[in-house]
């Protein structure tokens, strides 16, 4: 089965940035879609940045000035650089991919922390 992993997240101070990275393993044929999802508490899950497979890109309005998506690399690998971070912006992040394997699915990550706190 298809695997997502990411990391990069931990504890930054408000105006600090932060790189987070996903890498995708397993029996993927195709990746068409990529990117990055976050669920703060108390919110629902919300998009936060995803790139197709020929490299269009796709931002939240209220993040696209401070969050920037990586193509999907070729070990099926993306980063997410996050910056400026305040608060508002404490979550657990999620990779998520849309692949063709045996056939067309969508993956999940178990979600990075990130916490924004002097």
């Amino acid at each position: 089965q298809v695997q997502l992993v990411e990391s990069g997240g931990g504890l930054v101070q408000p105006g600090g940035s932060l790189r987070l990275s996903c890498v995708a393993s397993g029996p993927i044929g195709y990746i068409k879609t990529m990117g990055w999802y976050r669920q703060r508490p108390g919110w629902g899950r919300e998009q936060v940045a995803l790139i197709d497979h020929d490299g269009g890109t796709e931002y939240a309005d209220s993040l696209q000035s401070r969050f920037t998506n990586s193509r999907v690399n070729a070990n099926n690998s993306i980063y997410l650089e996050v910056n400026n971070l305040n608060p508002e912006d404490t979550a657990v992040y999620y990779c998520n991919t849309y692949v063709l394997t045996q056939r067309w699915l969508t993956y999940w990550g178990p979600g990075t922390q990130v916490t924004v706190s002097s």
